[in-house]
């Protein structure tokens, strides 16, 4: 054998060894190319429905928000009736009312002061006025002392 031929049947072993590691490869990345191809087939699958689900969940919480955005109108309306209520018969009922308490205020106090002793003569004070000098006079030389 010459080193041409030995050298041709290496480079045939070389090649050999490198087409089965490819085909080795190539197998492995088909296993894996099916893999995923039935996991996205998976995920598909559920996915569908559940993106359904989540559609028909929006839809209805889309409803229940009318539906409250209805109520909380009409509780708005409701409010501002009951205000108006309020302040007709604060009004209406307000002044009288206070008034026929205060007659009553007075007629308790009448009673009482009709009934209790006769109170002691009163001073009035009148702000800004002076006592003649003789009253003064006469209210410090009152304790005896000059």
């Amino acid at each position: 054998m010459s080193g041409g031929e030995v050298a041709g049947i290496l480079v045939a072993v070389f090649w050999a060894i490198l087409v089965s590691f490819l085909a080795v490869v190539l197998v492995r990345l088909a296993q894996v190319l099916k893999a995923t191809t039935r996991l996205v087939a998976e995920v598909s699958e559920q996915a569908v429905p559940l993106l359904g689900e989540a559609s028909e969940t929006v839809r209805t919480a889309q409803t229940q928000l009318e539906r409250v955005d209805a109520i909380a109108s009409d509780v708005q309306e409701v409010a501002s009736n009951a205000s108006a209520l309020s302040t007709t018969v604060a009004t209406t009922f307000g002044g009288p009312l206070v008034k026929v308490a205060a007659f009553g205020y007075g007629v308790r106090q009448a009673l009482a002061r009709k009934d209790a002793q006769p109170p002691a003569r009163r001073r009035t004070v009148i702000v800004g006025r002076t006592l003649p000098s003789a009253r003064r006079g006469s209210r410090r030389t009152r304790g005896g002392k000059a």
